[in-house]
């Protein structure tokens, strides 16, 4: 008979902790490691707001899925992202307890500190290491004798680098894990790094900003104070069938459901107006959502930073304090008065959901949508000066322009939007947003003084020249448009199209054309910005693997090209002067579109 599944919920470091024979397993099917800085820092900003709110009920993150039908094998379902993190985060904090320890001075005053951080270094390394309290000293003397035991075997198709967690585990510093872990070829700075080995180098940079008493705070909470629900199953077709039943279903309650039940306990003899209001907030949010504009969730949080802004909340003594309370504390506990007139907030609510319907569909929303998810929660602050009925695109165009702007940097730099030059940026100009007596001139001008004084010109465009990714791609082809007085819009089923093919038959054959021998730096070429460009899903699908020559002409029956694109860098590409697209073509393209977001980010 299957044994009964098992949810209980547990400490982070308990749920990390395996016995010597037993090791946490990443099946087969399931996707590579995937987070990024973003993920991080969103995890990070969560731990970090728990500290600053002094709460005293342990923080929860969130439902993880084990199948346990393998002796010794603990299968990861759904939660391997979280626990390949939470294991970088504890190697990262204790390669940082490791540095202070040894500079703590062994006098009556630190000895309280000092004892406490070896506790925590104890506990860390008889998680990552399965070590008992006395095999500890040996290791820390002789750190050998920490590789080759494993706590997590990664058998994923999908994953390509399946032992950098093992390199940085198995480090003895930041120094040796950087020297042993995979690097992209011709990458720079941190992009020749993985996801894993930069999500490390995250947590370890910002533990290294904490003086030591912080540091042990922070050890504190993270291992004694955040939890998990682990759910156990001894069949994998139940664990699977429980995992899709989870996320269907939207298990557990969100916060707009918690709030949601407030409101209507509040709403009186109004229940029956209340439940109205709220179906209608509900659908619209829905329909926004199936576009990737914001749910329910996010329209309760813009209403919370507008608010917070309107009545200064966050200003404290001439100074911006950046830590944001949780969404359901926020309402229910913080400023629960809100929740008295159920009415009145359900109109701000509405508010907020018709700005994004009648904004939606302008292009220059459209590519603001396509950076960081915060770049809404201060469109949203700027927006809430104005009633629905006065917006226009002209009116949104300029801030919409500041916050693309200041998010491009964000997607070039190695920081992440919790840094001062964002986030605390971002909250003091907010102050600003929801205020319509300041005018838009003087939101601009702090936008212009501050980038400006944050960032270096050339830095930026060197990290232009060696982005990869597709974001910056819609910018591109926005800015072209802009200088040439084109229409810009794209529509959802555009295309990032190469110029010069990144596979196909005819891969190797265009690769020598290209005068471009070595495949690692194909793959580079590839995938610079001058060599990408938007185009239609059909039109791509015709001619994504053809010649240069034939995608600039093709204008036939059944086969598009170019020249039939509504996206003026593919139509400006119909006058190339040559019938052959080069290395020495990309590398002249790319510094173009440098030079061309530089102008546009520092407003030369």
């Amino acid at each position: 008979m299957a044994k009964n599944i098992e949810p209980t919920l547990k400490l982070i470091s308990v749920y990390l902790k395996q016995d010597k024979n037993t090791n946490f397993v990443i099946p087969e099917y399931q996707r590579g490691y995937s987070w990024n800085i973003t993920q991080c820092d969103k995890l990070w900003q969560d731990i970090e707001a728990f500290i600053e709110s002094d709460g005293s009920d342990p923080y929860f993150f969130g439902t993880i899925i084990v199948d346990c039908s393998e002796d010794f094998k603990f299968s990861l379902i759904d939660g391997q992202q979280r626990t390949t993190t939470f294991l970088l985060l504890l190697k990262a904090l204790l390669l940082r307890l490791n540095k202070i320890i040894k500079n703590i001075p062994n006098d009556e005053d630190s000895e309280a500190l000092k004892e406490g951080l070896i506790g925590k270094r104890r506990k860390i390394m008889s998680i990552l290491y399965k070590a008992e309290d006395e095999e500890i000293p040996a290791m820390l003397k002789d750190f050998s004798k920490a590789k080759g035991i494993s706590i997590l075997e990664n058998k994923s198709i999908n994953e390509i680098y399946k032992k950098e967690v093992k390199a940085i585990l198995e480090a003895i510093d930041f120094e040796t894990a950087e020297r042993n872990v995979y690097k992209f070829p011709r990458k720079q700075k941190d992009n020749k790094y993985t996801n894993q080995f930069r999500n490390f180098k995250f947590y370890y940079d910002k533990l290294g900003e904490k003086p030591d008493s912080q540091l042990n705070q922070f050890a504190n909470v993270f291992l004694d104070k955040c939890q998990i629900i682990e759910i156990r199953s001894w069949q994998i077709e139940q664990a699977i069938t429980m995992f899709n039943s989870l996320n269907s279903t939207g298990l557990p309650l969100s916060d707009a459901d918690v709030i949601s039940a407030q409101l209507y306990s509040n709403a009186g003899i109004n229940k029956d107006e209340f439940n109205e209001q709220w179906e209608q907030i509900n659908k619209l949010a829905s329909k926004l959502n199936s576009h990737k504009v914001v749910n329910i969730d996010a329209i309760l949080t813009q209403f919370m930073y507008i608010n917070r802004a309107r009545q200064k909340e966050y200003l404290k003594n001439h100074s911006v304090d950046v830590t944001v309370p949780g969404l359901r504390r926020y309402y229910t506990d913080i400023k629960k008065e809100l929740l008295n007139d159920p009415m009145i907030l359900c109109n701000e609510f509405m508010k907020i959901t018709g700005y994004w319907e009648a904004i939606k569909d302008y292009p220059i929303v459209k590519l603001l949508l396509k950076f960081n998810e915060n770049a809404k929660l201060y469109l949203a602050g700027y927006l809430s000066r104005y009633e629905i009925m006065e917006i226009t695109e002209e009116k949104i165009l300029c801030i919409s322009e500041c916050l693309i702007r200041l998010f491009s940097i964000l997607e070039l730099v190695d920081a992440g939007y919790s840094s001062k030059n964002f986030k605390t940026f971002l909250f003091g100009v907010n102050l600003k947003f929801v205020d319509k007596n300041i005018p838009i001139s003087d939101i601009k001008k702090d936008f212009d003084e501050h980038i400006l004084n944050s960032w270096n010109t050339e830095a930026i465009k060197g990290n232009i020249l060696e982005y990869d990714k597709n974001i910056l791609v819609f910018l591109n082809e926005y800015l072209y448009a802009k200088i040439k007085g084109n229409k810009f819009d794209f529509a959802e089923n555009v295309n990032i199209e190469h110029i010069m093919p990144a596979s196909g038959r005819n891969i190797e054959t265009i690769r020598i054309d290209a005068n471009i021998t070595d495949k690692d730096e194909f793959i580079n070429m590839v995938n610079k910005l001058g060599n990408k460009i938007l185009l239609e899903d059909d039109i791509n699908k015709s001619i994504s693997n053809e010649w240069f020559k034939t995608k600039k002409h093709t204008s036939i029956k059944n086969k598009s090209g170019y020249i039939d694109s509504q996206y003026s860098i593919a139509v400006a590409l119909t006058k190339y002067p040559k019938n052959t697209w080069e290395k020495e073509d990309i590398d002249i393209s790319s510094l173009k579109v440098a030079e061309r977001i530089v102008n546009f980010i520092f407003q030369k």
